[in-house]
């Protein structure tokens, strides 16, 4: 696949002044974009107009290419697009508050979620139903027996189940579909948010009579090598049409009077004002382009350099891997988390990239309950760091570094950051750092970025 990405090619400048050819290994957080997507774009915007309603070529062409790209993301999780629905905004995240906001709700309504999650899909619950986390076991992967013990306990009060279908600190891939068979017995429904997912296996919502069926499945483009700004919500429509949406405006509504509104049906009602058709067609294009190529393959080829990575990584001194190291006993999608003895984790990142020109990303990657669980954190210990957090003081953050590997990445990949982390171990690199307290972050003591020899507005 690296012939499709765009951008592999390029060189970024390193503190001594020399240029590298780039590592990208922060594929969890964004992908960058496949060429399928600019290129569809680049032949689809000379003809760009508004969509819906417009009456030139130009509108109607936007019109059907627009709905088109509902097809093309149904095929990719293999939804029922008679029974289900799919609705655009700008992200997973705002995905799963749309949800939240469109379900029934009250006092005594209950969600059912996990310590593996993404905060975007624990908050948004926290503010329309009373959430239950189910625990995680000390190796970081979902206790299942715990699982069991919440839905029985909460099936009658029951509004949802969350569950993430990968999670995106340790990559470990979830049951879904045995979690979803669990949850129907139970009566109630289930989300898989597959942001981390969808670019690592293939999807399958299953039919919707399907005791495993995948009731609400929610995907982030930006993390699907299509980075214009796209999240989707898949779920049967029945679950929208009895509730206002959280936004209205244009395009939301059929009839309009001084004292009454008559909502458009889905997904229009659901997508307020003039859609991110660009960011759509992008989205499309980029699973199009999964889908020719085989998710199967594509999940073979990372298999074999996740299980290089973790072999390679304990040739590290000091190396400390969280979640599963072991290859031959591999759950996870290629997402690994490690530290280095006595070394800060927002220092190691800042010398990977000043110094060996590679991506990666260091923190507790907007899951906080989940890293804090992981690095065996006392209450106390995370209280102190709360308190100092609040004061604005960031610079004793506990966190992690993570890897993450996308569909492109190869072994030489791996290979440099290996060959930087031992560099780092033996206290070999060569920057000055100093942290800056209101960020946490590490930077190079008198060293100036030269942003503007890569990119600027013309002015």
């Amino acid at each position: 696949m690296r012939d499709r990405i765009l951008g592999l090619d390029k060189k970024t400048p390193l503190l001594d002044g020399s240029t590298v050819t780039y590592v990208n290994l922060d594929n969890g957080a964004s992908s960058p974009p496949m060429i399928d997507s600019v290129k569809a774009l680049t032949d689809f915007m000379p003809y760009y107009s508004s969509v819906h309603r417009g009456t030139g070529f130009k509108s109607r062409l936007s019109t059907r290419i627009f709905d088109e790209t509902r097809e093309i993301i149904a095929k990719f999780v293999k939804a029922d697009l008679e029974n289900n629905t799919i609705i655009f905004g700008k992200n997973a995240s705002e995905a799963l508050n749309k949800l939240a906001h469109s379900l029934p709700s009250g006092d005594d309504c209950i969600v059912i979620t996990t310590r593996l999650e993404h905060h975007s899909n624990d908050l948004p619950w926290r503010d329309h139903y009373n959430v239950v986390h189910v625990d995680t076991l000390p190796d970081g992967r979902l206790d299942e027996e715990d699982f069991d013990r919440k839905l029985a306990l909460h099936k009658d009060k029951l509004a949802l189940v969350a569950v993430a279908g990968a999670a995106n600190v340790t990559g470990y891939l979830q049951p879904i579909h045995r979690l979803a068979k669990k949850v129907h017995e139970a009566g109630a429904l289930i989300l898989i948010d597959a942001a981390q997912l969808a670019p690592h296996r293939a999807i399958d919502m299953k039919p919707d009579d399907h005791p495993e069926h995948l009731d609400f499945v929610v995907l982030a483009g930006h993390k699907m090598y299509a980075p214009y700004g796209t999240g989707v919500l898949i779920g049967p429509k029945h679950a929208f049409m009895n509730c206002s949406p959280d936004y209205s405006g244009g395009g939301t509504v059929s009839i309009v009077t001084p004292n009454e509104v008559y909502w458009a049906g889905l997904p229009d009602k659901e997508e307020a004002g003039s859609p991110n058709v660009a960011g759509a067609v992008a989205m499309a294009a980029s699973a199009q382009a999964l889908m020719n190529y085989s998710m199967e393959k594509i999940e073979e080829h990372e298999v074999e350099l996740t299980t290089y990575a973790l072999n390679r990584l304990k040739e590290v001194p000091g190396i400390i891997i969280y979640g599963e190291s072991d290859p031959s006993k591999l759950d996870r999608v290629g997402v690994i988390p490690f530290n280095l003895q006595n070394v800060p984790h927002t220092l190691l990142a800042a010398i990977l990239g000043y110094e060996g020109g590679i991506g990666v990303r260091s923190g507790c990657f907007c899951a906080h309950p989940y890293v804090v669980s992981l690095l065996n954190l006392t209450e106390k210990e995370a209280e102190s760091w709360r308190d100092e957090f609040l004061a604005g003081d960031k610079s004793k953050m506990p966190g992690m570094v993570r890897m993450s590997l996308g569909c492109y990445s190869n072994k030489e990949d791996v290979n440099r950051l290996i060959a930087m982390l031992k560099i780092v171990s033996a206290g070999d690199y060569s920057g000055n750092y100093e942290v800056v307290k209101s960020t946490g972050e590490y930077v190079p003591v008198g060293y100036t970025e030269p942003f503007d020899d890569y990119f600027k507005f013309n002015k």
